[in-house]
Formats: C-alpha cells, structure tokens, sequence
C-alpha cells in the first residue's frame, strides 16, 4: 500500500485530526454558578415549594406551641419561668420546621436520588445547601411571629422588645436547619433521618420549653448543646423591664457561630451524599 506526501493532498481536503488534537480543542465546560445567584436561585425555588407543601404543617406548628403555653399557663403564674415558656415555645416552630422538616427534606432527596439532580447543575454545593436552609427558616417567620405574641398576651409579658425576633428567627433558624440538613444527608436511610429529625424537635421542646432552674444539672449540660437553647435565651431576656443587651448579644453571636459551623458540617455532608 503506498503513502501519499502531506504536500500532495488537495488544499481544500479537510486535515483528520488526531484524537489527542480533538481533545485538546474541545469545548469546555459551562463554569459553575456564582455562589449567591445560585443561592437567590436556589432560595426562590425552595420557597415556593415549601409556601405550597408546608402550609398545612407550619399551622401545625403553630398550634402545637400555642397548645404548650396554654397548657403551662396552668402551672406557671410568671416570672423567669413564664418569659422560658413563651421564648421557648416561639422558638420551638422554628426548630419544627427547620430542623424536623429539613431533615426530613433531605433524607428524602437521598432517599430518591434527587441529590443527584443538584449533582448534574453547575451549582456550587453551599448555595443548595444554604438556599434550602433560608427557605425553611424563612418560612417559619408568621408561625413564631402570632406564637410570640400569643404567649406574651396569655403571660403578660411586653410586647416591646419583639422585634429581636428580626435577629433570633435567622440566627436559631441557621442553625437547627444546618443540624437538620446535616442529620438527614448523614442519615444512612430516610427513616432513620424522619427519626433524627423528630428526635431533634422533641429535644428543643423539652429542653427550651421547660424553665432551666427546673431541669437537673446533667440535662442542663446537654440543653446547653442544643442549637436553639441560645436563641430562647436571648428571647427571653427581652421580656424583662430592662432586658441586660449585653447579655442578649452574647447569646446572639453564640447561636450565629454554632449557625456557621452547623451549616458548614450540612455542605460537607451534602458533599459527601452527592458524590456516593
């Protein structure tokens, strides 16, 4: 078989490339989303799922903790242990939805294979991860908001420091979604993050929604573990005359931290789940 010289083939004959040079000059990929379009993004798309699937159940919420306070009012005149009350069962529809709920969310997605949906976007793991998390806690904001005033009503408490809700609704909402988004991802199987989830609700019930000078020293260490125990507190706080602020920033910027390091450990484990 002879060969033909380089130089003698026609000038308009298409060259065959080899495939290293094919290679080398294919397209690239897409580059991935930037983080906060793809939060915003991310963010919307959950909000408008939970506003249409989660309705029934915040009302849920909602009544359970209005249940609680009407429940303790039998036994709890005021004082320290009404202000506990009150914060707590505000703070407890946070930790139903946030972290219950978004635990759930979460070992479903697992469950089904519906991570590998967010596996195929060019979407950078934190933003899934934080939108989810912004939604459910986003959501949770009518249900505290009529619960704490509710119970302020029903106690006797003022009603004028409520707008630290604007702070303690995110802060403790970062965080129980982070433990709730890190418990279902972790979660081996769907039932066993329902489980975690619910265990994590009945935690903060019990441990924030019972007055802390009552509770025996051991369970007092544990309920200074739980994500939400600073968020009743500096709720709590505020419902005295003359609330120490201080104090109330402290437990704020303690709950914001373990919200940081609670989300984080949530993306790791959303990694981790993605890739398997």
């Amino acid at each position: 078989m002879s060969t033909v010289p380089a130089e003698a083939l026609p000038t308009g004959a298409p060259a065959v490339r080899t495939g290293a040079a094919a290679a080398d000059e294919a397209a690239p990929l897409a580059p991935s989303a930037r983080l906060l379009p793809a939060l915003a993004a991310v963010y919307r798309a959950q909000l408008s799922r939970a506003r249409v699937a989660r309705i029934p159940l915040l009302f849920v919420a909602t009544f359970q903790s209005i249940g609680i306070m009407v429940l303790m009012r039998g036994v709890v005149d005021g004082g320290s242990e009404a202000r506990a009350v009150v914060a707590g069962s505000t703070v407890l529809v946070v930790a139903f939805v946030a972290l219950n709920l978004l635990a759930q969310y979460f070992g479903q997605l697992r469950a089904t294979g519906g991570l590998d949906h967010y596996a195929t976007l060019p979407v950078p793991p934190a933003a899934v991860v934080l939108g989810a998390a912004g939604a459910y806690a986003s959501f949770t904001v009518p249900g505290t908001v009529f619960t704490a005033v509710a119970g302020s009503v029903l106690f006797g408490l003022p009603l004028s420091h409520l707008w630290i809700l604007a702070a303690v609704v995110p802060l403790a909402g970062a965080a129980l979604a982070g433990l709730g988004a890190a418990l279902g991802l972790l979660a081996p199987r769907q039932e066993l993050a329902t489980l975690l989830g619910q265990l994590g609700m009945s935690a903060a019930l019990l441990l924030g929604v019972l007055p802390a000078e009552r509770l025996p020293q051991p369970v007092s260490w544990a309920r200074d573990l739980l994500p939400s125990t600073y968020g009743v507190e500096a709720l709590a706080r505020t419902f005295d005359r003359d609330p120490g602020w201080a104090a109330v920033a402290l437990d704020l910027a303690v709950c914001g931290v373990v919200g940081v390091v609670s989300l984080a450990l949530a993306t790791w484990a959303y990694r981790r789940a993605a890739v398997r």
